[in-house]
Order: C-alpha cells, then structure tokens, then sequence
C-alpha cells in the first residue's frame, strides 16, 4: 500500500476534502457507541448474526404452529413495502419503512399461495443458516422452480418479504445477490481468509463479497472514498493509479450499485471517509445518486444499512458541461423517459431541501442534454483523470 509520504496532491489546493476527512473523524469519536437514532413509527431493522437469525426464524414458525394449534387459522403479519409506508427521515436524511403491516392467512384464497412459498423459503432459509452457507437469489429459485410459479420474480419479492418479517438485512438470511461492484485503493482487507491489499489488485480491483459477513476491513489511509457509475471510467482511473495522487479508494456501482456495494461504502463512510459520486449527466444519475444516499423505496427497510447522507455527488452535473466545453456532437437528448425521471425527482422532498441538486436538474431540463462520462474523453483520454475530477476535488465543486 502508497504511504502518505508517496502523496503528490496539493494540499492548499486540496484543503475542502480534506476539511470533509477531518470533521468526519470528529463526527466518529463524538458518536462512537451511539447507534443511530430512528423517528417513532419506523420498522426497527437489525443486522443479525447467524444464531440470533435462526432464533428469529424459529420464533416466527413457532407462532404459527402455536396459531395452528389454538385457532387453525394461522395468520402472518407481512411488513408493507409499498410506497404509501415509505417515510424520508429528514434529520438521518434517508428513506425508512413504516410500521403497516399486511395480513396473510394460510386459509384465504388470496394469501394461501403466498403463504406456501413464504413457507419453502423459511425452509431453504433454515437449511442455510443451520450449515452456515450462503447462496444467490437465482440459487434459491432454483430450489423450487414450479412452486415459485417459473418466475424468480416471485422468489425474489418472498426473500425481501421474509427478510421484513425477521426485522433483519437481508444478508442476515444468507440470500445474497451475484457481485457487481468493484474496489480497488488504498485499503487492506480480510476477505474470508485471504489477506488483500487492494492497492495491489490491478485495474479491476477486487469485486466485493456480497458475503460480507465475511469481510474485515483491516486498515486505510485514504481520505475519501470516490464511487464511479460506470466501470471504465474507473478502470481508466485505476490504470493512472488516481490514489497516489489524491489518497482515496475508488469504487464502480456498476450502474445503481448492488446491495453489497452499497453496505460495504456505508462501512467505510461510517469510519470517517467522505464519499464522492460520478455520474452520468442526466436525470437517471441523479436518482443513482438518491439511491444511494437515502436508499431505495423498494429497500427503505435497509436503508440505515445501505444509504450514505453525506455522500457529495460531484458530478457529472448538468452546469458542467459548459463549464469544461464539452462539444455538442458528445452530448445527447434527453428523452420523455429521462423529462419524466427529472421532474418526479424535482418533487421529493429530499431534492426541494438542496437547492443546489435541484438547481442543476432544472438546467438538464431547459437544456434538454444530457452526456455520459465518457464524454469527457471528447477533451482528451487524460481529460477526467488529470483535469476535471481534480479540479473538481479541488475547488469543492460538489452537491
């Protein structure tokens, strides 16, 4: 791993970030120990170890058996996920679940085929648990193809569905999604057994382990954490090796970023790190950036597990694309798809309190352009390495 002494970056240039680094590790000593503090009338969510979710589990089938014994209509309270009990926590500035619950009876026609897959998926979540193994989404529909009715869809909807019941992560069932996300950096880890300097793993890094229950974040001597959409922009920033000049750990979401990705950066937000995003410039960067930030409405119930609040989006925004003379042949349309995204976002809470975010969303609508990344090449193949990420670092020019 690069030593600081290594560091070619100038630091009177480079004084906001670091500002950013420091205040976030006097914001960890001054909170260490506390845990997060949640508004009344939100689902309570744990992350569980593997004993304490079987004891969950076993907990749930015992009412239900109990049920079955005194009324023989066993009844199970299904968390409601649906928009309508989605609630923004402005103060912890995320995207929590309520407390509304749907009733499911093993007995109504409408609930009995839930109730049966709910059923075979408590089973293969036990069976995992009780050996300690993990397995995908697509593994579990596989388990029971015919009786998740041929579509993973539905087996997919049933694991979130059981990880709600439980109160817990849905890594704590040990149903994890296929790795996306990509790290590569000034960090060192501990991944299963293995040992990893991720400043040493070539320009794709090292793909992170949605068993993360099994990954140790060992040491680092970043200041920063920069999340990337796309995943050649950060190969090309690998390749020029970008943290021997600003000390940081890079990270590709590959898109909206998978469920692990987004755990592992609030791991590593919550030791200090500012995080910085880029983007496309265009409305669906914008909500990638929400994503992660306040979480997802369909994950809300995750979201202290998942979102990042500080994270900074530091481009690319929709001013910049005058401001570093992009040529017009680079940019594109923005389509009635991508006017439609700008505008439900325009009217989230989360946006109207940062003007600045919403500022920048109105100029993509007048506009009407939009550019990917890789539209900075059209300045150069250096252009983003050398110049606008930088200066962008540099002047604090972030949202």
């Amino acid at each position: 791993m690069a030593t600081k002494s290594n560091q070619s970056y100038d630091i009177k240039k480079y004084h906001k970030v670091r500002k950013l680094y420091e205040d976030g590790l006097r914001r960890i000593q001054e909170t260490h120990g506390q845990a997060l503090q949640l508004p009344k009338g939100v689902a309570k969510i744990d992350d569980l170890t593997t004993d304490e979710a079987k004891e969950r589990l076993h907990q749930i089938v015992d009412g239900l058996i109990t049920q079955i014994m005194l009324t023989g209509r066993p009844i199970l309270k299904v968390p409601n996920r649906s928009s309508s009990n989605i609630i923004w926590d402005e103060k912890n500035d995320m995207l929590l679940m309520g407390q509304k619950t749907t009733s499911k009876s093993l007995l109504s026609l409408s609930s009995a085929t839930d109730m049966t897959r709910i059923a075979k998926v408590m089973e293969i979540v036990n069976d995992l648990l009780e050996q300690n193994l993990h397995a995908t989404k697509r593994d579990l529909y596989y388990m029971d193809v015919k009786g998740f009715g041929g579509e993973q869809k539905n087996s997919d909807a049933l694991i979130e569905d059981l990880a709600t019941i439980l109160r817990s992560t849905r890594n704590s069932t040990h149903i994890i999604a296929s790795a996306m996300g990509n790290c590569v950096g000034r960090l060192r880890i501990r991944d299963g057994n293995d040992i990893l300097d991720l400043s040493r793993m070539g320009s794709q890094g090292w793909q992170v382990n949605p068993a993360l229950d099994n990954v140790e974040i060992l040491e680092t001597d970043a200041e920063f954490v920069l999340v990337i959409e796309k995943n050649a922009a950060m190969v090309r920033l690998a390749e020029a090796r970008f943290w021997e000049r600003f000390p940081c750990i890079l990270m590709a979401g590959r898109g909206q970023g998978d469920m692990a990705s987004r755990m592992f950066l609030r791991r590593l937000s919550k030791m200090g790190l500012p995080v910085f995003l880029l983007v496309d410039a265009d409305p669906y960067g914008s909500y990638i950036a929400s994503v992660y930030m306040r979480g997802s409405k369909r994950l809300s119930y995750e979201s202290p597990f998942m979102a990042t609040p500080d994270l900074h989006l530091l481009g690319v925004l929709a001013k910049d694309l005058d401001e570093y003379n992009i040529p017009k042949e680079a940019r594109l349309r923005l389509t009635a798809q991508d006017k439609k995204r700008a505008k439900e976002l325009l009217k989230e809470d989360f946006i109207k309190a940062n003007k600045k975010w919403g500022d920048d969303l109105k100029l993509m609508l007048k506009s009407e352009e939009k550019a990917e990344i890789q539209a900075f090449t059209s300045r150069g193949f250096k252009f983003l390495v050398d110049e606008y990420i930088p200066h962008k670092l540099e002047t604090g020019d972030w949202i």
